[in-house]
């Protein structure tokens, strides 16, 4: 592969590379990384912070009243004051950690549905593009207490059905749930749109924001979301570590599913009272070293900012996709883009597949992509790609000749392996 520097005028992705080490050791020095929908590099800097919290202030949280555990307290809280400022929340208190997307919205799915009933309500709305992590709770929650889920339509191309949203908003409607992006197609959906038709029915607006978190300016205020969960490893920082944000009047009344240490003011064998929030989510010891991490992870993308990463992806994006459409023998999803989409390509070759593709790009060219239905089985069979697709996902560190890598490595495996 051509190894030539050619500079970006939104950033410099060969500069960024030099901060993470996995570019430059023995198994990633030839290595493209084009599987970030997934799991980001780490820059040194967030290793480097994990390491210098474990090695100068490591200690549990919450009623150590010694130096050590007070600093490490103050460094816990003041993640969480990070992350608030970092998504446009109103206060640290809406913040709580879990280790990831999937636990986040598992961790709340019951307590909502069940504070949903108590208000005269039993709908739930998903959409036929959602990400497991934020189906599957909500029809378990469903399953266990009594409420009716239903899903919004997507259509040919693979875009959530808005007239179909509508017509399915009803005032039973205790929530609607959905991904701000697909982690399929990259499809970005109208959040603030579906915020106000939500509100006309006094239902709540839940997303997943794994996928844009690490992508685009989110204010949760502005945009009118109630709840957002997302995951850290997928925004350059840690594994394990993953952020809820919760509005405040609304999360006070619900009731937590995970107890036990940390989550209570006071326990007595007749009742039990939580703990204010954020920590009534939050049971048992937190990963401390990861918020420290997510930290370092969130000051790392800002210096870059949120514009410049967005722009540069869709540069890599836009040329990946005009090179794709000039290959006959490559089915793109969508065929054709329809407003905005981070930086995230699912394709397949024609009549082969998917696994079978990624293995070949794997060993024989060291291309790291994702294969597969991508924990979205719904919305691939929706779109017609019932064996899965083949997906690259662009992160800061990418550049236009691994692009021009992947195609040219696709026609000759398509000539030397798959004809």
């Amino acid at each position: 592969m051509d190894k030539g520097v050619r500079k970006s005028p939104m950033l410099d992705p060969y500069k960024i590379r030099e901060d993470f080490p996995i570019f430059s050791s023995e198994s990633g020095k030839n290595l493209v990384y084009l599987d970030n929908a997934a799991t980001t590099q780490r820059p040194r800097q967030v290793i480097e912070a994990i390491k210098w919290f474990y090695e100068n202030k490591n200690a549990n949280v919450h009623r150590g009243h010694y130096p050590l555990s007070e600093e490490a307290d103050r460094l816990y809280e003041e993640a969480h004051e990070r992350v608030a400022k970092f998504i446009g929340a109103q206060s640290w208190e809406e913040i709580s950690f879990f280790q990831n997307t999937t636990h986040a919205i598992s961790s709340i799915a019951i307590p909502i549905v069940e504070w949903g009933l108590s208000q005269g309500k039993r709908r739930i709305l998903l959409t036929v593009m959602d990400h497991h992590s934020n189906m599957l709770p909500w029809r378990r929650a469903a399953e266990l207490i009594g409420a009716v889920v239903d899903y919004v339509k997507v259509t040919e191309g693979g875009y959530l059905d808005m007239v179909d949203l509508e017509r399915k908003m009803n005032d039973d409607l205790i929530l609607v749930a959905l991904p701000h992006a697909s982690n399929v197609t990259g499809a970005i959906n109208p959040v603030e749109k579906i915020a106000s038709l939500t509100k006309k029915y006094d239902a709540l607006l839940v997303v997943d924001g794994a996928q844009s978190i690490p992508h685009l300016d989110v204010d949760v205020k502005k945009m009118g979301i109630d709840f957002l969960a997302f995951s850290g490893h997928k925004m350059l920082g840690p594994f394990g570590i993953g952020a809820l944000y919760a509005r405040k009047d609304i999360a006070e009344e619900l009731t937590p599913v995970i107890t036990g240490g940390g989550t209570i003011k006071d326990v007595t064998l007749e009742k039990i009272e939580y703990a204010n929030l954020p920590y009534r989510f939050e049971a048992g010891t937190p990963n401390v070293a990861g918020a420290v991490g997510l930290v370092a992870a969130i000051e790392y993308l800002e210096n870059i900012g949120k514009k410049n990463i967005f722009e540069h992806e869709m540069k890599l994006l836009h040329e990946l996709r005009k090179m794709l459409e000039e290959i006959d023998w490559i089915e793109l999803y969508p065929k054709k883009t329809f407003g905005e989409h981070v930086g995230t390509v699912s394709f397949n070759v024609k009549g082969k597949n998917p696994h079978i593709v990624g293995k070949v790009l794997g060993d024989f060219y060291n291309i790291a992509l994702r294969t597969g239905l991508h924990c979205a089985h719904p919305y691939h069979y929706a779109i017609g790609a019932g064996e899965g697709t083949v997906r690259a996902s662009f992160y800061i560190y990418n550049t236009e000749e691994e692009v021009e890598y992947l195609v040219s490595s696709l026609r000759e495996i398509k000539s030397k392996y798959l004809s």
